[in-house]
């Protein structure tokens, strides 16, 4: 298994598409992988934790199928191997209670998804200058 600089968790096949094509554009070396579901996410996270792979980032939907990207972030922080791993809620929600509890269960930032493909790059290519470029890496 190799290892993903990003990993999103996306329910909305066509925003994922979207996103796939925003990083490529940001990054072309970058290697992301998409899982559609909080189950197949819980999956995959303690795949990584088995085999000691960390993701650079996680990017989590706020309302998946499933299990919530919050219990996503319960999850990732609960263990041990994984909780250094930056953590971004990405959501379509806006609402003050929803940033609030991401953050209170340790999400390291909240984002809005943005309108618009153009929107999506720009708001991509600060995620990649920020946390692949100027945060100091844990992982």
């Amino acid at each position: 298994m190799s290892t993903p600089d990003i990993f999103y968790v996306e329910d909305d096949e066509d925003y994922a598409f979207f996103m796939q094509s925003a990083i490529k554009e940001v990054g072309d070396t970058l290697k992301i992988a998409i899982v559609e579901d909080g189950a197949k996410a819980l999956a995959k996270l303690q795949q990584f934790a088995e085999s000691k792979i960390k993701p650079k980032l996680i990017l989590l939907d706020l309302n998946l199928p499933g299990l919530s990207g919050l219990d996503l972030l319960k999850f990732i922080r609960d263990i041990p191997y994984l909780k250094s791993i930056p953590v971004i809620l990405f959501s379509t929600s806006d609402n003050p209670d929803d940033v609030k509890a991401s953050i209170e269960f340790g999400a390291n930032a909240y984002l809005t998804k943005p309108d618009g493909y153009d929107n999506l790059v720009k708001c991509v290519h600060s995620v990649h200058d920020f946390w692949f470029n100027k945060h100091l890496r844990m992982n």
